[in-house]
């Protein structure tokens, strides 16, 4: 069964990750740069902080027009009324929060470097996959690295597709070419300018929308 999405665009897809200082002014920076979607990842304690920070990203975001993805938790993507939520690959998860969050919400489940796990994902509703890591990753070092042909060979599953690990401005490009309708980047612990700068050539690999 389908479920329309608010996946309009290709492009970026923006990671926080975890608790940092800088974090509303690296996300602004993100978003400034050209990032399409955006996750917020803080898998640290923390319910309070955690929906603050959630409720400040979502006002940021809704600024830029650009969906707010929550990681892991749905209960905290319907408090903050963030877009959605990325899960780890459940049909019974993604049905639960397809059903509490609503048809238009995105879904966003990792699928590794399965292709099965892809299709059963999207037919329990999912609105995006995504694989990975594409790339050795130092955030997952031991991540299994997945094939770039799994863009392609999921092309006919009718969601969006994103690519996730150890990716970069310099190595994105093939996995683009390939099918990604999106390319994840965790935020890095560096300069403000250095986010906005990376954002922004992240989006110049993407064809421009049609006027």
């Amino acid at each position: 069964m389908k479920h329309p999405t608010t996946l309009a665009q290709r492009g970026l897809y923006a990671i926080t990750n975890g608790p940092r200082p800088d974090l509303l002014d690296v996300v602004a920076q993100a978003l400034a740069g050209g990032a399409r979607l955006l996750q917020y990842l803080d898998e640290e304690p923390g319910d309070v902080r955690r929906h603050a920070e959630a409720t400040a990203i979502a006002q940021l975001c809704r600024r830029h027009a650009v969906p707010l993805i929550i990681h892991e938790d749905a209960a905290l993507a319907q408090a903050v009324g963030a877009d959605g939520v990325h899960l780890a690959h459940s049909v019974d998860t993604i049905r639960t929060a397809r059903e509490r969050l609503g048809p238009t919400a995105i879904i966003g489940v990792a699928c590794r470097d399965s292709l099965a796990d892809a299709r059963s994902a999207a037919q329990a509703g999912a609105s995006y996959v995504s694989f990975g890591a594409m790339y050795p990753s130092p955030t997952k070092p031991q991540a299994t690295i997945a094939p770039v042909d799994l863009l392609r060979q999921s092309a006919a599953l009718g969601v969006a597709r994103v690519a996730i690990g150890g990716i970069t401005p310099d190595n994105a490009a093939l996995l683009i070419e390939a099918g990604a309708d999106y390319v994840a980047s965790i935020f890095p612990p560096c300069s403000l300018p250095d986010v906005r700068d990376a954002a922004q050539r992240f989006a110049r690999l993407f064809p421009s929308p049609n006027p």
